[in-house]
């Protein structure tokens, strides 16, 4: 106990001679002719007050914790972070915002319409001139800050996640026996389907198999199981937009073959036949029980297999890249969880908005980052030499993930030295998913404005999504199916596509 005491009073005592001799690294610090740094810099070594408002993640931490106390340390800050519920967050954020009393930093989502007219009203910071000037901030790939523009500029630093987190998970048991590999091909997709369901992968004489099971969220949002198969085979992630023309993702052929492909499991009940009304735990159930072979997941391939293994010992899991005919293509997702932005109210001078945005860098420097990702060595990890190694399961989801979740940090991506020791498949799962960054379609109508779907979305959403399911039950033919989209057109979605094209239209001149 004494050891691991002493241990970290001496990280504290490195990282802040760190903090006190790297000070002159604020991009808002004068330099004189030679570079040499003025005497502004020793301001610098009173702690800046800096207040925090973020969602909470499971419990709060307790104050003046380990991780709290390093990061004070590194970035020379007195950091004051207040925790609200997520169940009231978007709500007591627009209070704060209403009345004017906002913290220094603030995390804001992106979906909130309210939050996003804040922004456009000119109450908060923008920064996308100043991430030249921020080395960690700048590193990130484009698409994190493209997918939070409002009107074209950047008002935050995002809580990055994945881009592209569509990995298929599947039995690999099953298809070797079966002779099967991962799906590329429509017609690959039906083939491997059926055979998982008919041909007893389980050989245990029963008919009690599905190669895919659906459940009634499969073709909302961008995780519908409709999109990631159809942009693999070169259809476009919710839009697709063509000399400025915007056409909706159901509209294109790529969209109604996969659509097509589900109608014929259905017919040939190769596919669960409830699942307009199964709830995706019991989809999950079945999946983990042994009882289906292959999905499209955004998950971890490790955690079907810890679970599977409990009921099917000699079930083994693989993961694969979601690919087409021509190769990998996957939807591009918001890849933020929010992101953090700087309200003018309360941070008046550019000089002060520098040193906030500098803080937010800093949490993505190498200590920080491992320090976020890890917690305290020690303490929540130890090192093992090439990898290092999760001390207690429980402390860190106590007390690391609640910073993990709620500061920027790309994981072991970005610099972390060392990966946490991890399963095989848990690591392939991740890298396949890190990877998808490379292959992705992104959503052209993400960022822009339609005061159609801001006010009438989700109603016109519904509308076309339960058609796709009256189409695949077969409720509807395609001339029924067609006659859906024109009633979609006249309810609003052509009001949504002129929308869209003089926003697109507009952005193109900045």
């Amino acid at each position: 106990m004494k050891r691991n005491q002493v241990a970290m009073m001496m990280g504290t005592v490195f990282m802040l001679s760190t903090v006190l001799s790297g000070c002159g690294a604020d991009s808002s610090t004068d330099t004189g002719k030679n570079g040499a740094q003025s005497t502004a810099v020793s301001e610098d070594k009173t702690p800046f007050p800096l207040t925090l408002v973020v969602n909470q993640v499971g419990e709060v931490p307790a104050k003046d914790n380990d991780i709290e106390k390093a990061i004070k340390a590194y970035t020379n800050t007195n950091l004051q972070i207040q925790w609200i519920p997520a169940s009231a967050y978007d709500e007591k954020v627009n209070v704060m915002i209403a009345s004017g009393e906002l913290p220094k930093l603030i995390k804001l989502n992106y979906n909130n319409p309210s939050m996003i007219s804040s922004l456009k009203s000119d109450l908060f910071w923008e920064i996308g001139p100043y991430l030249k000037d921020y080395k960690n901030l700048q590193a990130q790939n484009k698409l994190f800050y493209d997918n939070i523009a409002v009107d074209g500029k950047i008002y935050g630093v995002p809580l990055y996640r994945d881009l592209g987190r569509a990995v298929i998970h599947y039995r690999k048991d099953w298809l070797d026996a079966l002779h099967l590999q991962s799906p590329k091909t429509l017609d690959d997709w039906y083939n491997v389907i059926k055979a998982l369901t008919l041909n007893d992968p389980d050989k245990n004489g029963k008919n009690d198999t599905y190669g895919m099971m659906l459940e009634k969220k499969y073709n909302q949002d961008v995780s519908s199981t409709l999109t990631r198969i159809s942009v693999s085979q070169g259809g476009p992630t919710k839009w697709k937009v063509e000399k400025g023309v915007f056409t909706p993702e159901f509209v294109t052929e790529p969209f109604f073959e996969t659509m097509k492909l589900f109608k014929r499991l259905y017919d040939e009940k190769l596919i669960n036949q409830d699942f307009p009304v199964v709830d995706t735990t019991e989809v999950d159930k079945a999946y983990e029980s042994g009882r289906a072979g292959i999905r499209i997941s955004g998950g971890n391939a490790q955690s079907w297999q810890d679970k599977i293994v409990k009921v099917v010992p000699s079930a083994v899991i693989e993961a694969a890249a979601v690919e087409g005919a021509n190769g990998r293509r996957v939807p591009g997702e918001s890849g933020n969880a929010g992101f953090l932005a700087i309200p003018k109210s309360s941070v008046k001078t550019e000089a002060e908005f520098k040193k906030v945005l500098s803080f937010v860098d800093k949490l993505l420097d190498p200590q920080m980052a491992n320090l976020i990702v890890k917690g305290v060595e020690g303490k929540h990890y130890a090192d093992k030499g090439e990898f290092t190694e999760p001390l207690d399961r429980d402390a860190d989801l106590k007390e690391v993930k609640p910073y993990r979740d709620t500061l920027p940090q790309r994981g072991e991506s970005y610099n972390v030295a060392k990966a946490m020791k991890q399963p095989d498949l848990f690591r392939r799962s991740q890298q396949i998913g890190q990877s998808n960054e490379q292959f992705i379609v992104p959503n052209p109508a993400l960022t822009l404005n339609s005061d159609t779907f801001s006010e009438r979305g989700k109603e016109l959403e519904q509308m076309i999504t339960d058609a796709e399911t009256k189409f695949i039950m077969g409720k509807i033919d395609e001339a029924g199916w067609k006659a859906e989209i024109e009633k979609w057109k006249t309810a609003g979605g052509n009001k949504m596509i002129q929308e869209y094209q003089e926003s697109y239209a507009q952005s193109q001149k900045k």
